[in-house]
């Protein structure tokens, strides 16, 4: 990270998530992500047509990919893709997690950090399904 006055880093994280109804899953993925010291939880819209739910978060650079990495662990758990149904297309059970840069961050760093994030996520078992079966719409 860059030197920017002595300004404290700050990165924002919009992580997406196949959730828009289930309010106990919104809770935990709420309670995942403001459970890592340095994060502030700024918005939480979620849509029950579409079932999907969108977390923006502000952290230091460190706490960010940690909390989204959490949140992603929720998500995986609880979000049972073979029964979603919804009007938004969707990668999986955390479909993406954009980061962004707030202060004293560059675009560079925040590639890095969700660089970061997908080789910690590559090094446990991929976000999946719970069930075998393959969703009947993709």
């Amino acid at each position: 990270m860059r030197d920017y006055n002595n300004l404290t880093p700050l990165v924002e994280c919009v992580p997406n998530f196949s959730e828009g109804k289930d309010q106990a899953v919104l809770d935990a993925l709420r309670a995942a992500i403001t459970a890592v010291p340095g994060v502030k939880l700024l918005d939480v819209q979620a849509d029950a047509s579409h079932n999907r739910s969108v977390f923006t978060f502000v952290a230091p650079p460190a706490a960010a990919p940690e909390a989204a990495f959490r949140a992603m662990q929720v998500a995986t758990a609880r979000i049972d893709l073979t029964r979603h149904r919804g009007e938004h297309p969707r990668m999986g059970a955390t479909d993406v997690v954009p980061f962004v840069p707030v202060r004293a961050v560059t675009m560079d760093d925040c590639v890095q950090l969700a660089r970061q994030l997908a080789e910690r996520v590559g090094r446990r078992d991929p976000p999946r399904p719970r069930a075998s079966a393959r969703h009947p719409q993709g």
